[in-house]
């Protein structure tokens, strides 16, 4: 039986892109009024697409490495709205979804590769504190999880009809 946060991480690219999907196109850029009670991180349908993607490349593939090559790294946290500030506009939503389905890619060759000795070594996450590489598997998962329930809450907004 496969490991089921292994699974979760290999459907996401498919569940995110569908998530994506019943978004309007003219609503891309929507910025709620308020972002009270908003699952995730305060970035708009298409700008959570290329945040995904940054914190796969910068963020995990980074930490995964280093967890792997360093004894008990400390990992650091990732300014997410620094980070989309100095990037500025990005490319389309087809864009994103592909280049992110690729860095996907690229992490679960990585885990699907890895010992059980190498699930259990060592780092410290900023903010999390002691954990293993398994744990920043789960860590990412959850990620993952935050937005998809990011995206339908943006939907939820646009299709409220005071928006």
């Amino acid at each position: 039986m496969q490991d089921p946060t292994l699974a979760a991480l290999v459907r996401f690219p498919q569940e995110l892109r569908a998530h994506y999907a019943v978004i309007p196109e003219s609503r891309a850029d929507f910025v709620p009024a308020s972002w009270e009670g908003c699952p995730s991180e305060r970035f708009g349908p298409l700008a959570q697409l290329w945040h995904v993607h940054d914190i796969e490349r910068e963020g995990y593939h980074v930490r995964f490495r280093r967890t792997l090559q360093e004894a008990t790294p400390l990992l650091a946290d990732i300014d997410s709205y620094a980070l989309a500030d100095a990037r500025g506009q990005r490319g389309t939503a087809a864009q994103a979804l592909a280049d992110f389905a690729q860095a996907r890619a690229e992490t679960i060759a990585l885990l699907t590769a890895l010992s059980p000795a190498d699930f259990a070594r060592p780092a410290h996450f900023d903010g999390y504190g002691p954990t293993t590489l398994r744990g920043l598997m789960h860590f990412l998962c959850s990620h993952d999880q935050q937005h998809l329930a990011g995206l339908q809450w943006l939907a939820g907004q646009i299709e409220s009809p005071t928006r």
